[in-house]
């Protein structure tokens, strides 16, 4: 299992859906563009230039942004 699937397997048991997509930017690179998202109406949208960095990204910002949303309540 590649290190951006043991990220999105997390996000999945965290009730999370989650997507990946590649594109070519206008300078001819490519960027992976990841997103995760829930029922709740919280979603999260990110890009970088390899796909582990999209996940890693992705995974500090769901973790990020639940940890504050929870210490606040």
């Amino acid at each position: 299992m590649n290190n951006w699937e043991i990220i999105a397997d997390n996000l999945s048991k965290a009730g999370w859906s989650w997507g990946c997509v590649s594109a070519i930017d206008v300078e001819g690179r490519t960027i992976w563009i990841a997103d995760a998202h829930r029922g709740d109406g919280r979603r999260f949208i990110v890009h970088a230039d390899d796909k582990l960095s999209a996940f890693v990204e992705l995974e500090r910002e769901v973790l990020t942004t639940t940890f504050y949303l929870e210490s606040i309540q």
